[in-house]
């Protein structure tokens, strides 16, 4: 056998024990990366219009919508009429809607109570920007929406206004699991 071919042999041997390995272990390495974005999302906290630290972990076990936005976003503002009527229909069967809001308190308090937002609305300012760069929107557009599944696990991620033939589609494997 020449060098030239033990070579070739030798590399494409590689190549195929390489593409075998990403093959194995691919998909446990995405599903490890939904965990760690997951927990970004489970280990953070915000106050809320009251001025009350609240903990994302107070929704576990609970299928959520996280929903970035402000107050001077108008595709935001289309949506909200969305979310609330969503947490209407499914808040008793384990679904909560909580609205992060990356603007100033004063401005979301005033919104909060015109627009009727049912739904719990945490204060983040600019640090939600942090958050939702690590739960995969490098951008930062709003709004961006995360859901997450009864066990903290990101199942969803929607940046622009949500649509409700789109977020049923999203929840309704979430719901029946």
């Amino acid at each position: 056998m020449t060098p030239a071919r033990r070579e070739l042999l030798i590399l494409g041997g590689a190549g195929a024990a390489a593409a075998a390995a990403g093959f194995l272990v691919g998909p446990a390495l995405l599903r490890l990366g939904g965990d760690e974005e997951g927990g970004a999302l489970r280990a953070a906290s915000f106050q809320d219009l009251d001025g009350r630290d609240r903990k994302m972990t107070e929704w576990n076990g609970r299928v959520l919508i996280c929903n970035f936005w402000a107050t001077w976003c108008a595709p935001c503002r289309e949506e909200i009429p969305l979310l609330i009527a969503t947490r209407g229909k499914y808040a008793r069967i384990g679904m909560e809607v909580v609205g992060i809001a990356i603007d100033n308190a004063a401005k979301v308090r005033e919104f909060a109570s015109n627009f009727r937002i049912t739904y719990p609305i945490l204060l983040a300012e600019s640090s939600g920007l942090d958050l939702m760069r690590r739960l995969g929107n490098a951008g930062g557009g709003l709004p961006y929406t995360v859901i997450a599944d009864r066990k903290g696990r990101l199942a969803q991620r929607k940046l622009g206004a949500l649509k409700e033939p789109e977020l049923e589609s999203f929840l309704a494997p979430l719901m029946t699991g």
